[in-house]
This record gives C-alpha cells, sequence and structure tokens, in this order.
C-alpha cells in the first residue's frame, strides 16, 4: 500500500471541491488531515480566530462522517510535520495555496524542509477562481485596476467543482491528536461569543443551504438591495468563503447558472466574486498592501496615528454621533460582520472626518469581524482612505447622512443597532452592551451623544485641505 499523505488545512475547510484533498486520495494509501496552530493562528484576532475554532470542530465531525480525523497539533509548521511524517511514514504532505507573503513565506520553508528530508511537498490551488500569475495584461504585467480585471476573466471558463471523495482511506493507526478545547481560540473573545455565536452560520453544510437559498430567493433582488444594510440582501457568504467552507468555484457557477436563466443580481453578484479575486492578485503581486501604503507617495500624508485619542475611542465604541457609523460598528461587535456599505462609511468616517491612518481600522476589523480577510480587508481600506490601488480619490468623502438617506431611508438599520433613545429597543440593539468589553463602562441608560464628536462639513473641510497641502503624487 502507499505510504500516507498528510492533508495539512488551512482555510479550506471542506469536503467538496477540494483539490489537494482528491489528490491526496488519488494518491493511494492512508490521508491524515491535519491541522496546525502554528504563530500565525496564535495572532489572529480575538473574533476570526473564535470563528475559526467553531470552523476546525466542524470540519472534524464532517470527516469523522467519513470515516477519518482531523489531527490537531501545535508549533512551527515545518517541524510539526516533519515530526508528523516520522511518525506515521507519511510520503507526502498537500495543502491549498495561500497568497498572503506571510503565508508564502512560511509555505516555502515548509516546502525546502520537507523535499529536503525526502517527502513529496505539494501545493494546490482551491483558494482562488484564477491563480494570481495566470492573469495578466497584455504587456504580461499584473491588473492594478478592478475594471479590467474583470473583463479579463468574466469570460474565462473555470473548471466545474469537484465532489467530495467517496471515502477518505484511514491509516491503521491514528497519529496522537491535541483537544480543540485546549486550544481555546475563543479565550480573547470573552462574553461576547455568547452574543455573537447565533450570528454565525458554521460549516460546509450551511455554507451550502445558504448559497442554495441565496440563489432561490435573494439573487435576482441582489443588485436592487445589495446597498441596504437594513435588509437581508446579500448572500451572506463571506465568512464561509474566509475559512473555505465553500469554494469560489462553486459560488461562481452558482452565479453563472442564475445569469443563464435571467437573474438581475447574477453578474452584479459574480463582480463581488472577482473583486475578492482582486484583492488576492493584489497582495500576491504587492505584498506590501498588508502593511504600507499601496500607492508610496501618501507616506508622508499627515494622518493620525494614535488608535486610543479620545475620536477614535468613539469611532470603536459606536459613539460618534453619527447614527450611521454607530449602527455599522455595533451591528459588528454582536454579529461579527458588518454590511458592505456600512464598512465603506465607517472606513471614510474613520481616515477622512477623523484623519486617522487606515491601519488602525485596518485591526480593529482584524480583531472584531468574524469574516475577516487578509486581502479583502487591506484592499478595502486602502480603496476608502485613497491610499490604494483602483481608489476612490481622497476628495470623494462619504456623508453617512446622506447615505442613511440613500440606503437606510426609513432608518430600520439604525434603529436596528442603537437602542438609547428607543421607548422598546429591538434585542441586536440591547445585545450591543452585552458584547463590549465591561472595561468600556457603557449601558443603554447612558445617553446618546447630542452631536458628532467631529462634524460632518468641518471634518470634510479638514480632510479636503489636509489634501490639497499634502497632495500625494
Amino acid at each position: 500500500m502507499t505510504n500516507p499523505t498528510l492533508l495539512w488545512l488551512r482555510r479550506d475547510l471542506r469536503l467538496s471541491d477540494h483539490p489537494a484533498l482528491r489528490a491526496a486520495v488519488a494518491r493511494g494509501g492512508p490521508v491524515i488531515p491535519v491541522m496546525i496552530r502554528d504563530d500565525q493562528m496564535a495572532q489572529m484576532g480575538a473574533a476570526p480566530k473564535w470563528r475559526l475554532g467553531l470552523g476546525i470542530e466542524a470540519m472534524g465531525r464532517a470527516l469523522a462522517e467519513k470515516g477519518s480525523r482531523l489531527i490537531l497539533r501545535s508549533g512551527q509548521a515545518a517541524e510539526v510535520l516533519m515530526a508528523l511524517a516520522e511518525e506515521t511514514g507519511a510520503g507526502a504532505v498537500y495543502w491549498t495555496r495561500a497568497y498572503d507573503p506571510e503565508s508564502i513565506a512560511r509555505d516555502r520553508g515548509v516546502k525546502e524542509t520537507l523535499v529536503a528530508a525526502g517527502v513529496e511537498a505539494q501545493s494546490h490551488a482551491g483558494h482562488l477562481l484564477f491563480e494570481p500569475w495566470e492573469v495578466e495584461t497584455g504587456q504580461g504585467s499584473y491588473y492594478k485596476v478592478y475594471t479590467p480585471y474583470w473583463n479579463a476573466v468574466k469570460s474565462r471558463d473555470v473548471a466545474a467543482p469537484l465532489t467530495a471523495p467517496a471515502e477518505i482511506t484511514a491509516p491503521a493507526h491514528w497519529p496522537e491528536s491535541e483537544d480543540l478545547d485546549d486550544w481555546a481560540l475563543g479565550a480573547a473573545m470573552q462574553r461576547g461569543a455568547a452574543v455573537c455565536l447565533p450570528h454565525q452560520h458554521v460549516g460546509e453544510a450551511t455554507a451550502q443551504g445558504r448559497l442554495g437559498a441565496f440563489m432561490a430567493q435573494g439573487i435576482a433582488e441582489y443588485r436592487a438591495r445589495r446597498d441596504l444594510p437594513g435588509e437581508a440582501g446579500t448572500s451572506g457568504l463571506s465568512e464561509n468563503l474566509s475559512l473555505g467552507e465553500i469554494s469560489i468555484r462553486q459560488c461562481w457557477h452558482a452565479a453563472m447558472r442564475a445569469r443563464q436563466e435571467g437573474a438581475a443580481g447574477a453578474e452584479t453578484w459574480a463582480k463581488e466574486l472577482v473583486w475578492r479575486e482582486f484583492a488576492y492578485h493584489l497582495i500576491y503581486h504587492t505584498p506590501r498592501l498588508v502593511s504600507g501604503n499601496w500607492r508610496e507617495e501618501w507616506d508622508g500624508f499627515p494622518w493620525r496615528e494614535a488608535g486610543d485619542s479620545p475620536e477614535v475611542l468613539a469611532w470603536k465604541q459606536g459613539r460618534t454621533g453619527v447614527e450611521f457609523v454607530d449602527a455599522a460598528m455595533r451591528e459588528m461587535y454582536v454579529t461579527g460582520k458588518m454590511h458592505n456599505r456600512a464598512r465603506m462609511v465607517v472606513a471614510s468616517y474613520l481616515t477622512k472626518h477623523l484623519l486617522t491612518h487606515w491601519h488602525v481600522g485596518q485591526r480593529w476589523f482584524e480583531e472584531h469581524l468574524t469574516d475577516w480577510d487578509v486581502a479583502s480587508n487591506a484592499l478595502g481600506w486602502q480603496w476608502v482612505a485613497g491610499s490604494g490601488p483602483d481608489a476612490a480619490p481622497f476628495f470623494r468623502v462619504f456623508n453617512p447622512d446622506t447615505q442613511a438617506e440613500k440606503f437606510d431611508k426609513g432608518g430600520a438599520y439604525r434603529r436596528a443597532w442603537i437602542a438609547e433613545g428607543q421607548d422598546a429597543p429591538p434585542e441586536t440593539a440591547l445585545a450591543y452592551f452585552e458584547a463590549i468589553p465591561q472595561s468600556w463602562n457603557l449601558s443603554v441608560s447612558r445617553r446618546y451623544p447630542d452631536s458628532p464628536i467631529v462634524g460632518l462639513k468641518e471634518g470634510r473641510q479638514a480632510a479636503l485641505a489636509a489634501y490639497e497641502a499634502r497632495k500625494p503624487g
């Protein structure tokens, strides 16, 4: 019999359309799935780390239903995989590629270590529709603007999703595994975990159900409803895509079928899927997107760096006095997610009205979003701030009140998340006070701010003055 294959799982917590898993099964012999708690996992923000723990638990159950197991180990990835290969006699390690600079460096080191020891090491596609190096401009370079990127890929063939393997051969003797509870991945969430849990949709089976429901009931109206934060007008699949609980190829093919059937919102949703692709395309070709201004001429722009100023603290706590901004921040604490339209508004308020560096917001989202995605988060913040590729111009300053009037005309979204001032506030709004740190000493009885910490007109004028004084490039 062929010696075992170690299947190193990361953000690919599913059985269907899993090229690395299918390759491991096709190699023959036992397959040993493994998840490693390494430095990257340890350094994750509180909410995404907790949500990852839920996904790992669901993946373990799915594997058990196939007669397999998920082995948990802690340590440096190369060392853990080498030790497991020696323990089990495994001759190969397969995994799904990652594209951010930190993961690329780790995976390159893992591959070098394994190959040097005579262990086969293979990375496989599976997180994206198109590998970043496979999409080039006519000049052989990478794309820096979304629309040409969309035009380049929208008609490309995308392979049909793979089915889940009928069986996964187990080894005669399983290696020892650590206990997921001992990893305490949700420890930093503290009391917020109980509040946030009902809003999570965990695991492959749940993700498949969500996709089916969206195709049946939501896709036709997606273009008209996707910008309305007070309505359930989106697919809600961002958390599942971030952990690979559903494959991007399955989502793409579902969108293409809906488009062929005449669903009005199908192409708009497909464009959102490709925006995610574009983010990974950029993070691969220009790794500085994660940690520095993509447009280097913005390095001298006078953003404030402090993350603990009274103004920024008010932004973090959802107490700026700007209702649309505050509702969005409170939605994030209760659900672990934030409507995409609202993300643009809160990011604009921080970076422009408060003239605070996008790094501050990027890190805050990384701490609190259960659908956190390294590439989408970085691109989103830099797009709004004006420092990124294909960015909104710095002089485009979202007015939260205008945005609220346009996209939350009846105020349903704001009422759903801001309890103060309501005679009978809904549970969603009250849950905010149960989710936030007790050290904030906030309660529903505390008066909501009478006026914004920075007026919308004054903030816009200050932002434009700063831009004119230190106009990049």
